[in-house]
């Protein structure tokens, strides 16, 4: 605040309640093949229900992926999915307003692809596949045909002039009824079932009901409608003089119901690497997507690439892991599955924010009443997220308490006590299950190129949290003075944090320098901020000796333990 010129009080108000924030460490993010949906756009789901709403229900050749996604859901409830796939194309009505044939179809991904797409078709799929083929849509105009219209009884009444309707292509008998339709029955398993209505709406481009709200046909269809697009959206206005007019694509009233059948639409005609890789790509900036947990279906047998950019999207970002599985060829029908796993992990890159499990699992599939080999990075990544909700980050995923694999019938390959040595040295986590005690994840190595204390999953999600949460309170010291003062208040703002980290056994110790020591007069005039924060993490045991002595009945304990 400036300095007083003149006699006079003033006030000013300090906020020095900042604290260290609570983050997230559980949200999971994924990318595959999927039968609707939006395409290259992240989309996230709480549970397997909404991913089926979102994303439709998997056919035999999606279902790989949605079982792996699905995977996950088991255990997090905040997970990230993002389709990807080539071929697609998004089904389109065969009429164009003025009743010319066209039958292009093109990739409308997102609304992205949508405002800078050249339409034909009155009408065009949400999104791109063959479950668009089963849509229609009705359009009942003010002209007449409401009453034998079949669809009637879903509105209160028949269109007519809107009394909302504004200055801009405002006319008579206005108002417009829409009906989308699953004419196949492929959405909901019903021919002719309706998916949605939308009454009473306007031609009018200004159109605004009561409460503001847009009436407006096309600006309603596109901002509310699950199912379809409107065709043609290069409205244009012109304004000569005092008139408005548009060269917009409009409905001339009709005694009878206009209907459209959407055609044309594809699903994905392969799923190759290059995809996956793309997909992962929107989830490098940490800044933007808040993901902790990275996985995707598995490589190929003798390919690497979508593994190895699980790990890069990971180190890039310093905020995430990457949960990574081998080729299902690996560990099912293998002659020498250890072998092949361990040749896989070779090829992948050295890194502490990954980690490799052992092999497939063979799950149930509700939508198609089959079992399937999945990879099981989802469940891994699962795994994690369950060990946040019922203990910390800190604490490993691994073994008979956090570590159970829910939903599995059965492994592809369960490792013998010497497979596992060899697992395990290599770093690579075995998926074991044992008599009465179920199937688990039986390891929480990561892939870090040497040993430290960061190749076990937990001390590696232990310092991403605490990396994470320091650092975004430590943008309140952003463009503060460089001075004890903002130095203490940094250290008071982070040792009552990792004080509360000690006392849920996440770290044995810690300190905390920010000083002159560190923030020199050479650090200050550079504009720089230095913190020296040393953490002594704690460690899962792996490993547990039993020592089990017979003594003679004469001999005293003392003799031979001590006291």
């Amino acid at each position: 605040m400036a300095f007083q010129v003149s006699p006079g009080v003033q006030f000013k108000e300090i906020d020095s309640t900042n604290v260290v924030p609570a983050v997230s460490s559980s949200n999971g993010g994924f990318v595959g093949s999927f039968n609707w949906g939006p395409v290259n756009e992240i989309r996230t789901v709480s549970s397997e229900d909404e991913m089926a709403s979102i994303f439709g229900t998997p056919d035999h050749l999606t279902a790989k992926y949605f079982l792996t996604a699905a995977s996950f859901l088991k255990y997090g409830s905040s997970l990230k999915v993002t389709r990807v796939g080539t071929g697609l194309l998004n089904s389109a009505s065969e009429f164009e307003a003025d009743g010319t044939t066209t039958s292009t179809n093109i990739l409308i991904g997102n609304e992205t692809d949508y405002q800078g797409a050249t339409l034909s078709g009155v009408w065009q799929g949400r999104y791109p596949g063959a479950l668009g083929n089963s849509l229609k849509v009705e359009v009942c105009t003010a002209g007449g045909g409401f009453s034998s219209w079949a669809h009637k009884g879903n509105f209160e009444g028949a269109p007519g002039t809107s009394p909302y309707a504004g200055e801009i292509q405002s006319a008579s008998g206005d108002e417009l009824h829409i009906v989308v339709i699953d004419e196949d029955g492929l959405f909901t398993g019903t021919k002719g079932e309706v998916l949605e209505t939308f009454g009473f709406l306007s031609q009018a481009l200004d159109a605004k009901d009561i409460n503001g709200s847009a009436l407006y046909y096309k600006e309603v269809i596109n901002n509310k409608s699950n199912y379809i697009w409107w065709g043609q959206h290069d409205v244009v206005l012109s304004e000569a003089g005092s008139t408005v007019t548009t060269a917009g694509s409009a409905f001339a009233n009709s005694t009878t119901v206009l209907a459209y059948s959407l055609e044309g639409g594809s699903d994905a005609t392969s799923v190759p690497a290059a995809d996956i890789v793309s997909g992962l790509d929107l989830y490098t900036d940490g800044d933007t997507v808040d993901v902790s947990l990275l996985f995707a279906y598995p490589d190929a047998n003798g390919a690497d690439d979508i593994g190895d950019k699980l790990i890069s999207v990971c180190e890039s970002r310093k905020d995430c892991m990457a949960f990574i599985s081998p080729p299902i060829e690996d560990s099912v029908n293998s002659s020498a599955p250890t072998t092949a796993v361990l040749a896989y992990k070779a090829s992948l890159t050295a890194s502490s924010y990954a980690s490799l499990d052992s092999g497939a699992v063979y799950v149930y599939d509700k939508f198609n009443d089959v079992y399937r080999w999945i990879g099981s990075a989802g469940l891994c990544a699962g795994l994690c997220a369950n060990t946040d909700q019922v203990a910390d980050a800190w604490f490993s995923p691994a073994g008979v308490n956090r570590g159970q694999l829910l939903g599995v019938a059965k492994l592809a390959y369960n490792p013998t006590s010497a497979q596992r040595d060899e697992l395990y040295v290599g770093k690579v986590n075995p998926l074991v299950s044992f008599p009465g005690q179920g199937t688990m994840l039986f390891g929480d190595k990561t892939l870090a190129g040497r040993a430290s204390a960061f190749d076990r999953i937990n001390v590696r999600r232990l310092f991403i949290v605490l990396e994470k949460a320091i650092s975004t309170a430590a943008k309140a010291q952003l463009f503060e003075i460089n001075d004890e003062f903002t130095r203490a208040q940094f250290r008071n703002l982070v040792e009552p944090f990792l004080r509360d980290v000690k006392g849920r056994r996440g770290c044995e110790d810690f300190k905390v320098i920010c000083d002159v020591t560190n923030n020199t007069s050479a650090v200050v005039d550079g504009n720089n901020f230095v913190a020296d924060i040393y953490i002594k993490p704690s460690r899962s045991i792996n490993f547990i000796t039993l020592n089990f002595v017979a003594t003679r009945s004469g001999v005293a304990f003392s003799e031979i333990a001590g006291n």
